[in-house]
């Protein structure tokens, strides 16, 4: 039997985000082993985002830049497309994680999930806890289909999943609404996905997320939901995916 230890890839999309980067990159720096990666995709930001990763000088870390603008579903699309590793593990520019998380999350891949997601704390723009629990927040985690279509608890930056289901997951639509709901709803209907039942990170939240939850209207909330399922299903029967437009919901 082998004994070689998996291999860790972080993939990062950044945007205009030089003044969270350097204690987020440090705290994701300070868990990975020295077979890891992090995988930086910078969405050309007009801020010193790019200059602050290539700074680290470090051989575990790897940029690629975007000559535009491209959005966040395309970044972490080209990230993940590049990560090497046995285990992939999103995150967002903004964070910080806490001591563990790696290993806890490559704990709960090697004990048979599909994908693995914990809970978070969450902390405002200075760093200032004003959460214990993301998930209790949304009624405790629940990671079927069904439970995901009524409210996502797909947090992309809390999440971590094997390598296998980048065949379902790559590429991303680009209607698709939020990458970490598209993947976290393929990987329940493929295989188990494990819950662990403790803040491994500090998500933060300010006016400068680039997530669009939470500024949406009902109408546009069922219509991202309908689009979700339609692609979901289309995917995993393998047929071909058609182009859903805006104007098609």
């Amino acid at each position: 039997m082998s004994s070689r230890q998996p291999q860790v890839s972080v993939a990062l999309a950044s945007f205009n985000g030089a003044r969270w980067l350097p204690l987020q990159l440090a705290s994701i720096l300070a868990e990975l082993v020295s077979d890891d990666e992090l995988v930086v995709v910078d969405d050309g930001s007009t801020d010193a985002s790019a200059e602050v990763v290539e700074a680290l000088a470090d051989v575990r870390v790897r940029l690629l830049r975007n000559a535009s603008n491209r959005g966040v579903r395309a970044s972490f699309d080209r990230a993940l497309a590049a990560c090497r590793g046995d285990f992939i593990v999103l995150a967002d520019q903004d964070d910080v994680w806490l001591p563990g998380k790696r290993d806890a999350l490559v704990d709960a891949l090697q004990a048979g999930a599909l994908l693995a997601i914990s809970d978070a704390a969450v902390i405002d723009a200075e760093g200032r806890e004003v959460e214990r629990s993301f998930m209790a927040r949304r009624g405790g985690f629940r990671g079927g289909l069904a439970a995901t279509l009524v409210k996502n608890r797909y947090l992309g930056c809390a999440m971590a999943f094997r390598r296998e289901l980048l065949a379902d997951v790559l590429p991303i639509p680009p209607t698709v609404p939020m990458h970490d709901m598209w993947i976290g709803a393929l990987a329940s209907l493929r295989g188990r996905v494990a819950y662990v039942d403790r803040p491994l990170m500090q998500y933060r939240r300010h006016d400068g997320n680039l997530s669009p939850a939470g500024r949406a209207g009902v109408g546009q909330m069922l219509a991202w939901r309908w689009r979700l399922l339609y692609l979901v299903l289309a995917r995993r029967l393998r047929g071909p995916l058609p182009v859903l437009t805006e104007a098609s919901t």
